[in-house]
């Protein structure tokens, strides 16, 4: 972008409209937006109260009524979407009709059918659509892909990404079936996202062979734990697994070659551990690409993506392939796809 026509729209603020008073906002979009200087327009909540308590605490221009009122509002140009998953979807496809650009937590939707649902109404407004698969954008992860494309950690072999966190509260929405939850949904989406992004590496897009998981117990149809296994066209091998329900914290990410390994310890949280640690014959080497948030790098992705028209490596195309997996997953468990709930949208305005 440096030097281009295009620099200074590149850089012009984003105008954003917040659905919702949801925790993950604040690190996924009030303290990047301090940095990046993008405007946080509007928002609108269920209870009005906890609108204007967030817009006071986080600097928001103006409160509204509904979720609606933010995707009509003529000043919002970008709506961020980080409602429970099961509203996802709906509220997508309503922001993408009003001419808004789509900034949506993952996953975009809560089955497959929902998200091509999603990738139609993308294309056919021909607004931009980001998925927030916010660890894709920090340095640590082209890092390890440069490594693989060198050759030192030989022939790929095999790929893990572990994604393992304590238990929320049984009150908490991931442990809903209605809300879409359950641990791949949350956690497990991540994993199956990594193994993706090393298409260019395997000979293409990986399959799932099998899958096993549990349920959690108190909520029928909801995963406490599910292990994937998947295959690329090459013959590289992969495992994704997720946990909701661990002693333990742990979301690393592994490539295992005929020369070497290479893992990043804690690819989600990269401001809180940002060591990649190479091992090969010579020895073993921690490389550091930085604290400086994953989510900051990602709304300047996005940012660019809206000044300059082209689509970000997570669009709906590439959210429909990734919930294709997820599907699949959930069949070969024995639990389904997430059930979706289009009729929802209309009941939180």
């Amino acid at each position: 972008m440096t030097g281009s026509d295009d620099e200074g729209l590149a850089t012009e603020p984003l105008r954003v409209g917040v659905l919702g008073a949801a925790r993950i906002t604040e690190l996924a979009l009030v303290k990047p937006s301090r940095i990046t200087g993008a405007r946080l327009v509007a928002v609108a909540a269920r209870d009005r109260s906890r609108a204007e308590a967030f817009a006071g605490a986080h600097g928001v221009e103006r409160v509204h009524d509904s979720y609606l009122d933010v995707i009509e509002d003529p000043e919002v140009e970008v709506v961020y979407n980080p409602l429970a998953n099961s509203l996802h979807g709906p509220w997508n496809i309503a922001a993408l009709a009003a001419g808004k650009h789509v900034f949506t937590e993952k996953p975009s939707a809560s089955n497959v059918t929902e998200a091509e649902t999603v990738a139609a109404a993308a294309r056919l407004s021909g607004q931009q659509f980001f998925e927030g698969f916010h660890y894709l954008w920090h340095p640590l992860v082209s890092r390890l892909h440069e490594i693989l494309a060198s050759g030192e950690l030989g022939e790929l072999r095999h790929v893990e990404t572990v994604m393992d966190m304590p238990a929320p509260t049984a009150s908490d929405p991931r442990w809903s079936l209605e809300l879409s939850g359950g641990a791949l949904m949350d956690l497990g989406c991540y994993s199956l996202h990594t193994m993706r992004l090393l298409a260019p590496y395997a000979g293409g897009e990986p399959t799932l062979v099998g899958a096993t998981g549990g349920e959690r117990a108190g909520h029928p149809g909801v995963d406490e734990w599910l292990t994937a296994e998947l295959a690329f066209p090459s013959g590289v091998t992969g495992t994704a697994g997720c946990t909701m329900a661990s002693d333990h914290h742990e979301m690393s990410h592994r490539l295992v070659g005929t020369a070497g390994e290479a893992v990043i310890t804690d690819f989600v949280n990269p401001h809180d551990d940002d060591r990649l640690v190479v091992t090969t014959a010579a020895g073993t080497r921690t490389e550091r690409l930085g604290r400086r948030s994953s989510y900051t790098y990602q709304l300047e992705a996005l940012t660019t993506a809206i000044r300059t028209g082209t689509p970000a490596r997570t669009d709906a195309d590439d959210a429909v392939l990734t919930m294709r997996l997820i599907d699949q997953c959930y069949d070969a468990v024995g639990l389904g796809p997430r059930p979706a709930h289009a009729d929802v949208a209309k009941d939180l305005r």
